[in-house]
């Protein structure tokens, strides 16, 4: 598959530029992405053995009407039957899917739909992701929030009345190291409720650290699934090692973490076999720690800083509906996140189908929070954004939106004792 995401570069200097073209055009100078880097945890787990061999083998070309109508009509969702939702075949029984999906919601989770907002530490990075707006070589803003920058972003966050907080940085230990995000974790549980972390992958004993800060949760994309594309489309940095990455979620857990989240970025590769992989990384993790939360996220690629062209290979909404009501039908007790990634339209509707949470008053910048909440123009102590969102909506629009829907805004359901 070609690469379309590279973007210009006209700011890096000659050096630079030198060493990006290098490492674009000969593969020889790239590390092996399979292989472990000094000082990661390696984990003894059966789980990405078994996940990839229903990816590897997965030909959704091959399913007929007759394979999704066996789906729906069963009672409970098979890994081959989710294999016929995921196909082409199951484009024209969406609207059977939808109702069979909501149904499933309903019954789980009520009319709920939770809310929360990211907040964004840091852009520093040390990762060279084509796709990604934040990676080193891209000609942006960086910023890492101080302690006390933290602490007020946190409080404007806090008084909108959010009770759940989502901590996310750029993939550099060097400048967003685990001492700093555990600190911004103690900030963070002085103001909410729930506490979610989506950073670099790390050890287990740094999970286990970042959950005695504070942390619930973490948060991981895969990117895609497919090995041989991942390597194509992460060429530099920790983040390249694709199996270390595979296993965070489940080194989070041994760290004691209460929750995970899962995701492939669709659109980078094939987005059916990635959705099948990661429906079925939480199908088999879930089996081995039963007690765990464990969430799905949708997101599709988004438009970045000096590459504004780039989006979802061949998935349209009609396509990330399917995938969702999929994943409902397949995993109904899991949780699903719809991101401000889509629009306020699309939003509105899936969350009275299947989705169970979403984003609300969101930036995707550094140190913005107080700007946009207050309406003012965006200052030059602001740190660029990852990627371009399309529902701004702010939290007391979502909130009213969501109850126009006939469904109930819920910010958090945690009691701590």
């Amino acid at each position: 598959m070609e690469n379309n995401y590279l973007f210009d570069s006209d700011n890096l200097s000659e050096v630079g530029l030198e060493r990006k073209h290098r490492i674009e055009n000969d593969p020889s100078v790239r590390t092996d992405h399979m292989a472990y880097l000094p000082g990661m945890d390696i984990i003894e787990s059966d789980v990405c053995r078994n996940v990839m061999e229903h990816f590897d083998t997965y030909d959704h070309s091959k399913y007929t009407a007759k394979d999704v109508r066996r789906a729906l009509d069963s009672e409970r969702c098979s890994i081959e039957d989710f294999k016929a939702l995921l196909s082409p075949a199951a484009e024209p029984f969406l609207e059977e899917m939808a109702v069979k999906a909501q149904r499933e919601t309903s019954k789980h989770f009520g009319n709920t739909v939770y809310l929360f907002t990211p907040i964004y530490i840091a852009n520093y990075c040390e990762n060279y992701c084509v796709y990604c707006g934040f990676n080193c070589y891209n000609q942006i803003k960086r910023m890492k929030l101080s302690y006390e920058q933290i602490e007020h972003e946190m409080k404007v966050i806090a008084d909108s009345g959010m009770e759940e907080i989502l901590i996310l940085t750029g993939e550099s230990p060097v400048n967003s190291d685990v001492q700093y995000i555990g600190e911004a974790c103690k900030i963070a549980r002085k103001y909410f409720r729930m506490v979610g972390i989506e950073i670099y992958p790390v050890n287990v004993e740094d999970y286990k650290y970042l959950h005695e800060c504070g942390a619930d949760y973490v948060t991981v994309f895969q990117e895609t699934y497919d090995s041989d594309r991942y390597e194509q489309l992460h060429l530099m940095g920790n983040k390249r090692v694709w199996p270390y990455r595979f296993d965070a979620q489940e080194r989070a857990l041994m760290g004691g973490m209460r929750g995970v989240a899962f995701s492939a970025l669709l659109g980078l590769s094939d987005f059916r076999k990635d959705a099948l992989a990661s429906a079925l990384h939480v199908y088999f993790l879930q089996r081995k720690y039963p007690h765990a939360e464990m969430s799905l996220s949708c997101p599709r690629l988004r438009p970045i800083i000096n590459n504004e062209t780039i989006n979802p290979l061949d998935v349209g909404e009609k396509q990330l509906c399917q995938i969702i009501c999929a994943y409902r039908i397949f995993l109904p007790f899991c949780g699903i996140t719809v991101s401000s990634r889509e629009n306020a339209e699309f939003r509105n509707g899936i969350v009275k189908i299947a989705a169970t949470k979403v984003s609300a008053g969101v930036s995707t910048g550094i140190g913005d929070h107080e700007n946009k909440y207050s309406g003012k123009e965006i200052d030059e102590t602001s740190g660029d954004e990852q990627f371009e969102i399309s529902d701004s909506r702010s939290l007391d629009v979502m909130y009213k939106d969501i109850s126009g829907e006939g469904l109930q805004p819920v910010f958090n359901d945690y009691v701590y004792v």
